[in-house]
């Protein structure tokens, strides 16, 4: 139970149809599993309804909200939501991403992809922040867990997506200085490869693979063990960063990835 008494906004909690499970869905189960009381957030609420009711069968307290957090209004909404069910609000997960459908090497990246993924993925994770700092700094503190992703230090075929993610590792370490007298943390876990529904799925159905392909193409690159993570490993690294073991921790940007951050050349 550690997370007992606390309570949580996991945004982007739902999750795209697949095999296995996502890392909003993963954290929502396990922070519920560990104590807490979960907001299960999402752009389309049956998804997070569905999470919600998964924790409510487990035996958990969840409820879901609806937002779209590239606007202010839902982001401001979606902490109203939480400060009428609770009288703090100890973690903000942001989790939302997309990627893809016009993504590329700058030659061929898209501006409306440009525009598209960095409204979510950065804008998003920024407005929601904001909509929570007021209430945790005035409670004293909190816990803030941003998911980033290796893409933000390597690669060169998703320039939107490794763009939005290098600048939510600095949104962290930027958001963790002008909050840390406030007893506000603020850290970030980056993603390797993943075999998560949105990760494996997604490629297969863009590039017309079989999943199965695409996971084994994928596993073939992880140094460790050789094979990815999933959305578990995801899970446990923001129960670290959102409970109270990791209190003297802020401003950093966790790997998580096999191994595939520390080759160099």
């Amino acid at each position: 139970m550690r997370l007992q008494g606390k309570t949580a906004i996991v945004v982007g909690a739902g999750q795209t149809p697949g095999e296995t499970i996502g890392n909003g869905r993963a954290m929502s189960l396990l922070f519920a599993r560990e104590g807490a009381e979960v907001l299960c957030v999402d752009r389309r609420v049956e998804r997070a309804e569905e999470t919600a009711s998964m924790i409510v069968a487990e035996g958990g307290k969840a409820a879901a909200f609806a937002a779209d957090i590239t606007k202010a209004t839902d982001c401001e909404a979606m902490i109203e939501a939480a400060k009428a069910r609770w009288p703090r609000i100890d973690i903000l997960v942001n989790n939302a991403g997309i990627g893809g459908g016009g993504d590329g090497p700058a030659h061929r990246l898209t501006e409306d992809a440009f525009d598209r993924i960095l409204a979510v993925n950065l804008k998003g994770t920024w407005l929601s922040t904001k909509a929570a700092l007021p209430v945790m700094r005035e409670q004293g503190g909190g816990s803030i867990v941003n998911i980033s992703s290796l893409a933000s230090i390597a690669g060169g075929n998703q320039v939107a997506y490794e763009v939005s993610k290098a600048a939510v590792n600095r949104l962290t370490t930027s958001t963790a200085q002008a909050n840390a007298a406030k007893g506000v943390r603020c850290n970030a876990i980056a993603m390797g490869l993943m075999d998560t529904p949105m990760a494996v799925a997604g490629i297969a159905s863009s590039t017309g693979q079989e999943q199965q392909a695409v996971r084994d193409a994928r596993n073939a690159r992880v140094p460790l063990g050789g094979k990815m993570g999933d959305a578990w490993d995801t899970a446990y690294a923001a129960l670290f960063l959102a409970s109270d073991e990791s209190r003297f921790i802020t401003g950093t940007v966790l790997f998580v990835d096999g191994g595939m951050s520390s080759r160099v050349g």
